[in-house]
């Protein structure tokens, strides 16, 4: 690689092809020319409608407006993900954006709520958390004030089409350059084995300094060309197909994903503005493709809109997501099923990591070394905390979930169970982009509760422990007298910016 990148090549569109052109042209600007090339030819997965708080950010840097980009990609607001059947049959819970209660230094606010419930003071956990309070009442608009109590972090539910066309558009604005072709050949240099060029069917050849592989599972660059090789996670996250169909939207867009377990795997139902995105993810093991599309089609609350497609996956991570000078990014690094809306999330980290350690110098060794260690770590955090909503279930009508409740996890993750239900202690993993608050509700709502809590949390006598969490209830259902319903926000911050 010479000295300086002068050219970025991104192979692949779709939201990740076109993020990453985005994102690089916005803040690496003139200081190299970005070219992505396409092909209308080949389709895009086209799955990933739900996203986490971070979109917003990314949206900032680009200068999205975002009653444009509500407008644009019909996006509604996503406040959290309803888990229906997960831990038991018939159970449900919410994984939001927000936290419960109020912490306190040293101690966690959900100490002092398992002291209460063990004192007899029978309150859900989540009767402290805006976000569900916002759920449940369908209510929504982004809070304002100095006191974190009322934070309420949210994200969206969007057409991912639709936002990759978005991101074009941007794009090109800012001078990408897109190549329509379909790739036929990938030349590497005979001394270094770097990517030089890629070679179209029609013979143009677009040659660069640096390569985004955005080609999706092909791996076209990173496993076709560079024979990465894979590492396969299914032995802990047996799922292997998603099956996709849009249908009708209702009348009123809740502000929350939901996701609802099956006897061998599990349904999406997201809310967009013109339809409702629907999908399962399944176990080829357990279902065959008829027997899952029967089950996705009989499970709908609205009318479908076209047949169920298939999607095939592999669980894991490319072993090296930066080989020589190409960079996986999306589908391409590797795939964890959304179950945690975290696949947006996971390009949108990789190419901020990239502008962190971007090329440049006649050695790369170290920057490309810190970013495989951080983008290995990255995904492995994310894969743990998808496992324990597998393996902490209770449930007993299917040989898939007992399997799964019984298989060994990997080290990090059954340490912090343990820990927590000894103590409700949880210690911060660096680059897990899921905080305390998520851990402990995914941890409770999967049956996992405290044996014991902090000693800090025996400060108030019972009596005043009692009138302290209903004083905190009060507080945190009081914005709801003051918030519209979810789709009038929607309609007036579209409607004042048309």
């Amino acid at each position: 690689m010479e000295e300086r990148v002068k050219s970025v090549v991104v192979v692949g569109g779709g939201t990740a092809g076109w993020m990453a052109a985005a994102l690089i042209a916005k803040v690496i600007g003139k200081g190299a020319r970005v070219e992505l090339v396409e092909s209308d030819a080949i389709g895009i997965i086209g799955v990933g409608e739900a996203t986490i708080p971070p979109i917003q950010t990314l949206n900032s840097v680009l200068g999205i407006d975002e009653a444009t980009f509500l407008r644009e990609t019909k996006a509604t607001v996503k406040l959290a993900i309803r888990f229906e059947n997960w831990g038991q049959q018939g159970e449900s819970y919410y994984h939001t954006f927000g936290a419960a209660g109020r912490n306190m230094a040293f101690c966690s606010f959900h100490h002092f709520w398992t002291r209460a419930r063990q004192r007899g003071h029978e309150t859900s956990y989540w009767d402290y958390d805006l976000n569900y309070l916002c759920c449940e009442a369908g209510q929504f608009a982004p809070t304002t004030g100095n006191d974190p109590i009322w934070d309420m972090p949210y994200a969206y539910h969007f057409d991912s089409a639709l936002y990759g066309q978005f991101l074009r558009r941007l794009s090109e604005q800012m001078g990408v350059r897109r190549t329509e072709g379909m790739i036929g050949e990938v030349r590497r240099c005979a001394t270094t084995g770097d990517v030089t060029s890629v070679v179209l069917q029609d013979g143009r050849e677009i040659a660069g300094d640096l390569f985004i592989d955005c080609s999706g599972q092909r791996g076209l660059l990173i496993q076709q060309a560079l024979r990465t090789g894979y590492e396969d996670w299914d032995h802990w996250l047996p799922c292997d197909r998603a099956m996709a169909v849009p249908s009708e939207p209702f009348a009123t867009t809740a502000p929350y994903t939901r996701s609802i377990a099956h006897g061998a795997g599990w349904q999406w139902r997201i809310p967009l503005q013109h339809r409702n995105g629907n999908g399962l993810v399944y176990s080829s093991r357990h279902y065959s493709d008829d027997q899952a599309a029967q089950l996705l089609l009989g499970n709908l609350d609205s009318k479908a809109l076209d047949e169920p497609r298939v999607i095939p996956f592999r669980t894991g991570r490319a072993r090296q997501q930066w080989n020589r000078n190409v960079v996986a990014v999306g589908l391409s690094s590797g795939f964890l099923e959304p179950l945690e809306s975290t696949s947006i999330y996971l390009i949108q980290s990789a190419i901020v990591r990239l502008l962190h350690l971007f090329p440049h110098g006649p050695d790369v060794a170290a920057l490309r070394a810190e970013y495989n260690r951080q983008s290995a770590r990255e995904y492995e955090l994310i894969r743990d905390f998808i496992i324990l909503h597998y393996h902490a279930n209770r449930r007993d009508d299917s040989a898939f979930w007992r399997d799964l409740r019984e298989m060994a996890v990997p080290d990090r993750l059954a340490q912090k169970i343990e820990l927590f239900r000894a103590s409700g202690a949880l210690v911060q993993d660096q680059l897990d982009i899921f905080m305390e608050a998520s851990w402990v509700q995914v941890l409770m709502g999967q049956g996992i509760l405290l044996q014991d809590y902090h000693p800090l949390a025996n400060g108030p006598s019972d009596a005043e422990l009692r009138q302290q969490l209903s004083q905190l209830r009060q507080v945190k259902a009081q914005p709801l007298s003051q918030l519209p319903a979810h789709d009038a926000w929607l309609a007036a911050k579209m409607g004042a910016h048309a």
